[in-house]
């Protein structure tokens, strides 16, 4: 098969980087995708670096062998922990990660104050510290860990009494003592409850995602690579999980974001 119309690999701790992958898809919506989502080692932000380091070169060693033209780490954990061995390892295939979406939060105005949610794993990670590094002095940034938050996407729960108590344990302290003007999702499973986050945070607080960013970047890197698939049709997309029970809920939020 010619190379441009070899599918483009998504990869996530969980079903989380289908928040990702739907941005992708309504990008470019001509593209075959493969998205593989290892729930059944999930969360990886409790996980040391080296094991998330060692799950993910595993999971994008078996993407590369079956034929891909382009890998996405749809997870800012893995990103943090793998983004630099990936790219060093495959190096004729773009090899996109991402990471939380603070340097158009930061420069939304002149200093605002910043939330970012994010992983315990995330949060400790330096390249995350380097991220930060970047903006001080122009925004107050509040790092916040959000230990549990992906087990309830996770679970397919985005909505309802149990998530909104715990994202109103976890925000209402800081909306309360400080004007906040944005709240940057830190982590991929983290847009799906972003309604409820809209209802605790109000409209006047702005919240920041990183999957519109990564899409536009895949993009680019096809194009500059003369990857970009030529056929008009309408692609297909994937899903596979290490449990495989999982498959029916990432069909799910895809059809429902």
């Amino acid at each position: 098969m010619e190379k441009n119309k070899l599918p483009i690999a998504f990869f996530d701790s969980g079903v989380g980087g289908i928040s990702v992958l739907r941005e992708a898809v309504k990008l470019l919506p001509n593209e075959d995708y493969l998205f593989f989502g290892d729930s059944a080692n999930a969360p990886y932000g409790t996980r040391s670096r080296q094991e998330i380091l060692e799950l993910t070169l595993g999971h994008a060693r078996r993407f590369y062998e079956r034929g891909i033209k382009a890998l996405v780490i749809a997870c800012n954990t893995a990103t943090s922990a793998a983004i630099n061995d990936l790219r060093r390892i495959y190096t004729d295939i773009p090899v996109i990660g991402i990471e939380p979406a603070l340097k158009p939060a930061a420069l939304m105005l002149p200093h605002p104050t910043v939330i970012v949610m994010a992983t315990p794993l995330t949060v400790r990670e330096r390249k995350f510290h380097e991220l930060l590094g970047h903006y001080e002095g122009k925004a107050s940034v509040i790092v916040l860990g959000c230990p549990g938050l992906m087990e309830f996407v996770e679970n397919g729960t985005v909505d309802g009494p149990d998530v909104t108590l715990y994202l109103k344990e976890l925000l209402t302290p800081h909306l309360e003592k400080q004007k906040v003007d944005a709240i940057v999702l830190g982590c991929t499973h983290y847009p799906f409850v972003a309604p409820v986050i809209r209802r605790i945070a109000g409209n006047n607080v702005r919240i920041f995602d990183g999957g519109p960013g990564t899409a536009r970047e895949l993009k680019r890197r096809l194009a500059a690579d003369h990857l970009l698939n030529p056929s008009a049709a309408p692609g297909t997309v994937t899903f596979e999980n290490s449990l495989p029970e999982k498959v029916s809920l990432c069909r799910k939020l895809l059809k429902e974001s």
